[in-house]
């Protein structure tokens, strides 16, 4: 498997697991039967939670752009070192960017953002050069 599949899976993997902290907090917040039910007033999940809740909204927002990246590369045959370099920078942004949406850090998070996005441009740009 190239590189950049490799890293596809674990971003996959990240984005797939994120919810479970989130989902912790509101069985303890919340307790187990207003976790898994329809609670009309729930209780609020903690802060980091919350941030965390939208940290997971916006992984799976951009693995929708890097996985069809990722995958026409392949498909098209372009296997350049820049996609596989561009793959575990985004994994590591994305890293990144959950730690720090997570613990609140505005500027890193906002530059991790940054990075994973620019990276995406970076595999779109080798792909079409190709």
């Amino acid at each position: 498997m190239s590189p950049e599949l490799e890293y596809l899976v674990m971003v996959c993997l990240l984005t797939g697991l994120l919810w479970v902290p989130y989902i912790l907090n509101g069985i303890m917040v919340r307790g187990i039967f207003d976790a898994v039910g329809y609670p009309e007033h729930p209780q609020p999940l903690a802060p980091w939670a919350q941030r965390l809740k939208a940290a997971h909204y916006n992984a799976v927002e951009n693995l929708v752009v890097f996985a069809p990246l990722v995958l026409v590369a392949q498909a098209a045959g372009v296997h350049a070192p820049a996609i596989a370099t561009a793959a575990c920078v985004y994994f590591w942004a994305r890293v990144v960017h959950v730690v720090a949406y997570t613990l609140a850090i505005p500027w890193v998070r906002t530059l991790a953002f940054a990075a994973g996005v620019a990276m995406q441009l970076w595999i779109a740009a080798t792909v079409l050069m190709r």
